[in-house]
């Protein structure tokens, strides 16, 4: 299940549907000033986090370092579907394990390649050792108030909620316990995949 469909199906609730687009375009805007685009790739995690990370800017030739960082996280703007804006931070284990495969996907993209060649790509390259599922535990920061997927299954973009990711490579809505839906309950996205991830959104709801 590919990331995009798999929120939509799995949270409903907590999405803002927008228009529906004939001929929709990519949330993502190359035109954006440069310190725009650093700006949206950092508000992914807090600034003590992607204040200090090394941070990538999506341009049209793919992605473009822009800032060497410090403390080992990788901020940039992910697109799993050429129509996203979904900004993103890797932890340590990500930087080294899953961004390479974005860096990939962006490249090939700007080489003119079919998302179907993509795709086949990175999966040839994780059974090759080309690219690597996360080896540990870790997080993907993901709470940025400007996260758009596009979901071809009802033809809209959505406004995703801030949430946070943790890696499960491989795993299955089994290795969870195949939770029931709802608010405050864990998600399984890209099931089965290299880089699945379980998915938390954050409570809006005060403490107690």
């Amino acid at each position: 299940m590919r990331r995009e469909a798999g929120f939509a199906l799995i949270l409903p609730a907590v999405f803002t549907a927008l228009a529906l687009a004939e001929d929709p375009k990519p949330a993502y805007d190359f035109s954006l000033p440069r310190a725009e685009r650093i700006a949206l790739a950092e508000s992914a995690a807090p600034p003590e986090i992607s204040g200090k990370a090394t941070v990538y800017v999506l341009e049209k030739t793919g992605y473009v370092k822009a800032r060497d960082g410090v403390n080992g996280f990788s901020c940039f703007v992910d697109r799993q579907h050429p129509l996203n804006m979904e900004p993103t931070c890797f932890d340590v284990e990500g930087s080294a394990t899953t961004l390479p495969t974005r860096l990939f996907v962006e490249e090939q993209r700007a080489l003119g390649a079919s998302e179907e060649k993509i795709n086949a790509q990175v999966e040839a390259g994780y059974r090759s050792g080309k690219f690597a599922a996360p080896r540990k535990p870790g997080i993907v920061y993901m709470l940025s108030p400007q996260i758009y997927l596009w979901i071809a299954e009802v033809g809209k973009m959505v406004h995703a909620p801030a949430h946070l990711m943790f890696y499960a490579p491989y795993a299955t809505e089994k290795d969870l316990g195949s939770p029931p839906g709802g608010p405050g309950m864990p998600h399984l996205i890209r099931a089965g995949k290299p880089d699945a991830y379980i998915v938390v959104v954050p409570s809006t709801t005060p403490p107690h």
